[in-house]
Formats: C-alpha cells, sequence, structure tokens
C-alpha cells in the first residue's frame, strides 16, 4: 500500500493551487485509506490553520492530532452511538426520500464503520476563559458566543483547504463529541479546552471534484431576507 502514498514532498508542493479551484472542489471526502500520513502533512495543516483571523485576536486554538487506535476506538464509539440514534430517529425517513441524501449516508456509515482505520483525527479544540483559564459559569451572551465558537472555525476551513490542495481527503465532523465529558476524558483536556469539531485525515479513496450548490441568486437577499435581487428568472 506504500506505494500509492504521494511523497510528502510532492503533496506540500500542491499548496500552490489556486484558491478558488481549491474552493471549487472541496468537499467532504469521508472513505479514505488505512495508509499512514506523514506527521509534516499534518503539521503543515495544522500551522496554516493558525493563520486564520479570531475573535479579539484570542489565537485560543488547540490541536489535539490522535493517531493511537485504543482513542480512536473510543472516540469510533461515540459516533456510532450518536449516527445510529440520528439514522433511527430523522435521516432514515430523510434518505429514503432524497437520493443525494442517501448516498451521503452510506459515506458516513463508512466513516463510522472505519473509524479506527483513519490514519489521523485532528480535534480542533477551544481555551475557555480568554486567557484566564477559567470556564464561565453562565451562558455567554449571543453575540459574545457566536463570536467565541466562530473562531475556531475559520482555522478548521484553513486546514481543510491546505488538505484539499495537498490531496488529502478530509471532512469536518461533531457526532463523535457529542458526549462533552466523554470527550473531555477521553483525550485528557483540562476543564478550559473544549474539543469544538473532528477533522479525519487520509489519503482519499475517491477523487474530488466540482461540487454542486444552489445558485447563489436563490440564497441571497438584499437589505432584508425575502428580497431575492439576484434570483434566477424561472423558465
Amino acid at each position: 500500500m506504500v506505494d500509492r502514498i504521494p511523497p510528502s514532498e510532492a503533496a506540500l508542493a500542491r499548496l500552490d493551487m489556486p484558491l478558488v479551484e481549491a474552493m471549487l472542489t472541496q468537499r467532504a471526502i469521508r472513505r479514505v485509506l488505512p495508509d499512514p500520513v506523514d506527521d509534516a502533512l499534518v503539521l503543515r495543516c495544522i500551522e496554516l490553520a493558525q493563520h486564520a483571523p479570531t475573535g479579539q485576536n484570542g489565537q485560543q486554538w488547540e490541536f489535539v492530532v490522535v493517531k493511537d487506535p485504543r482513542i480512536k476506538e473510543r472516540l469510533g464509539r461515540r459516533y456510532r452511538q450518536a449516527w445510529n440514534f440520528y439514522w433511527r430517529t430523522t435521516y432514515r425517513r430523510i434518505a429514503a426520500a432524497d437520493d443525494s441524501k442517501a448516498r451521503m449516508a452510506k459515506a458516513v456509515q463508512w466513516q463510522v464503520d472505519h473509524f479506527t482505520e483513519i490514519p489521523v483525527l485532528v480535534v480542533a479544540c477551544l481555551r475557555l476563559g480568554v486567557g484566564e483559564g477559567r470556564v464561565p459559569v453562565v451562558r455567554m451572551p449571543h453575540v459574545a458566543e457566536s463570536g467565541y465558537w466562530g473562531s475556531i472555525y475559520p482555522a478548521v476551513q484553513n486546514l481543510l483547504l491546505a488538505a484539499r490542495a495537498m490531496g488529502l481527503g478530509a471532512s469536518l465532523i461533531t457526532m463523535p463529541l457529542w458526549n462533552l465529558l466523554s470527550a473531555r476524558r477521553i483525550l485528557g483536556l483540562p476543564a478550559e479546552v473544549t474539543p469544538v469539531c473532528i477533522v479525519p485525515l487520509g489519503w482519499p479513496r475517491g477523487r474530488y471534484g466540482p461540487s454542486a450548490r444552489t445558485p447563489v441568486g436563490d440564497v441571497t437577499h438584499l437589505d432584508s431576507y425575502g428580497r431575492r435581487r439576484w434570483l434566477r428568472p424561472q423558465p
């Protein structure tokens, strides 16, 4: 299987991919090979993630790189619990009525079933307390909470774009973290560090390609909701 692993130097060289190309061909790649991913590539992804903006330039991110099969197995059990519940209660009906959702469900199920075989999991976390090391005892106001949680996702998007450019398969998932207490225990996180999402990384079994999206005019409103100034004319 090693002969299928692109050399690290070649993968790093692909970071000169035009940004627009990376954005237009980015998609969730859940099916990946068990072949190892060089640490240099993972660290480069995280290094580029760190160049994203954060609220008040807090830079309160932490990244846990999981390679230990025992830790992946424990997170995988939580993933399976959450996915099975969601499938039984909600998603099975959605998938039955929509072929694209059904295909996505198969990809998620594959990821659940092969979670321990994924070479690397990057757990993106945020430090609470913004430099004070203390956990807030009350929920933050919406504007503060939105800004706080929003401080990790630009970094995660940078990571995903870097992975795309290098040819690594990646996706963004949260289900393995549904039980916060358990996730903290599994990852050995202190109380002031909160896991937000996981990015599984590996060499893709499939390939990237153009992603279908709703026309921009269908989702863009001018000045107030409902004023679709740029809506496509109906045939």
